[in-house]
């Protein structure tokens, strides 16, 4: 039986190692898997009324208040939403994720009530509607 010396003597040179990729970052390259979409939501659960009322966030229950947010990355199998659309969603259903000290959410896409397009005009931004 070989001693732990004569092992050592014979075994291959290891090769010197490739030194780590950086952290990845948001904005590509990391890659989800599935159906997952990372959204990025308002900073403060605080809301304003259309006549300027504060609403803050302790003032209604979060699980029934649907929000909207803008989506920062795509999995390989989402088909309804794309980077830069927002999405109509249940906070609660989320996942909170951390990427480079951004509080971000991880959704699965049957999670997503409604998607808004990137280049579609925000209510605000339309001219009113015809009353009959």
């Amino acid at each position: 039986m070989p001693r732990a010396t004569e092992t050592q003597a014979t075994a291959k040179p290891s090769k010197p190692r490739k030194p780590r990729a950086r952290k990845a970052t948001v904005n590509g390259s990391i890659r989800l898997t599935g159906d997952r979409l990372v959204v990025r939501t308002p900073e403060s659960g605080e809301r304003k009324t259309s006549g300027g009322l504060l609403i803050p966030a302790t003032a209604m229950p979060a699980p029934k208040r649907l929000s909207w947010g803008d989506v920062t990355l795509v999995g390989p199998d989402v088909r309804v939403a794309k980077t830069g659309d927002r999405v109509l969603f249940l906070p609660s259903a989320g996942l909170e994720v951390e990427l480079e000290g951004e509080e971000l959410v991880l959704l699965r896409e049957r999670d997503v009530q409604a998607v808004s397009e990137a280049g579609s005009p925000n209510a605000k931004d339309r001219s009113p509607g015809q009353y009959l």
